[in-house]
């Protein structure tokens, strides 16, 4: 299998000053563009990075093949 990349951000902000959440381009060496789903998880730290370990596994399952 060819090697991946995987494409992500993280930025923590206070949850009240968070308005919207858009994507996020990604420029292909092709000259083509992609696109990156931009996620928002909300809560104390400890429920940030249990649900970010969710999603990250939930993630992996759509890719079965890896």
């Amino acid at each position: 299998m060819a090697n991946l990349t995987l494409v992500y951000g993280m930025r923590l902000l206070p949850a009240e000053e968070v308005a919207s959440v858009g994507e996020a381009p990604i420029a292909l060496k092709n000259g083509n563009e992609a696109h990156c789903t931009m996620h928002v998880l909300e809560g104390s730290r400890e429920q940030i990075e249990a649900q970010l370990k969710l999603s990250i596994d939930a993630f992996f399952d759509f890719y079965p093949e890896i």
